[in-house]
């Protein structure tokens, strides 16, 4: 697999663009839209917290684990959410798209589809990636639906797996889609970013 270089990816209406401290007020307002960080199942900042959480993606950038992305509105440029690629592992050709979440006004629209999309599309075609994976709180149904949407398969559950932001320990549902896979999953995707609404 290639390393996971900064870069830009485009399509439509949606733009992702490497996560740097400039971001952090749009990504703060984005939060701010239906104030996500009550969320207790999610990861988003709160306002306060939102420098904290672009020096945290830089740090692990750094370290080679993340690379994190501002979701941007094309157009505007108005960020609108965040994704990001992590636990990179090279070796054995392998990463997860995870830490994603939107304004609650871009939610049920085809902004995830698309990012997702781009970010898949990068991963096994020009990074070579054999697997791309996801993980999320056992109990963000909303997030298991859109994995499951984007084609990806559910592999199992690691319970007692992880932390939440309130101190309890959540079950982690995985989910994953191996190359081989990707070719049907992209024509699926690119009918539903193309037919008629």
């Amino acid at each position: 697999m290639k390393p996971v270089d900064d870069v830009v990816l485009a399509r439509g209406l949606v733009r992702l663009v490497p996560l740097g401290l400039e971001h952090e007020a749009g990504l703060a307002a984005a939060a701010a839209d239906g104030a996500l960080w009550d969320l207790r199942v999610t990861s988003v900042p709160e306002p306060a917290q939102t420098r904290s959480y672009i020096e945290t993606a830089l740090r692990m950038r750094a370290e080679g684990h993340r690379l994190a992305f501002a979701v941007l509105d094309a157009q505007t440029s108005e960020v609108i959410g965040s994704s990001s690629y992590h636990d990179i592992a090279p070796a054995v050709e392998r990463l997860e798209i995870g830490y994603t979440w939107y304004a609650k006004s871009r939610q049920r629209s085809a902004v995830n589809t698309t990012a997702k999309w781009l970010l898949m599309q990068h991963a096994f075609e020009t990074l070579g990636a054999q697997l791309v994976g996801w993980r999320t709180d056992n109990y963000n149904f909303a997030s298991q639906a859109a994995i499951a949407r984007l084609g990806a398969r559910r592999d199992g559950v690691l319970r007692h797996h992880a932390l939440r932001r309130d101190g309890t320990v959540r079950d982690t549902v995985m989910y994953s889609l191996a190359a081989g896979e990707w070719p049907e999953v992209k024509a699926h995707l690119e009918h539903q970013l193309t037919r008629p609404r």
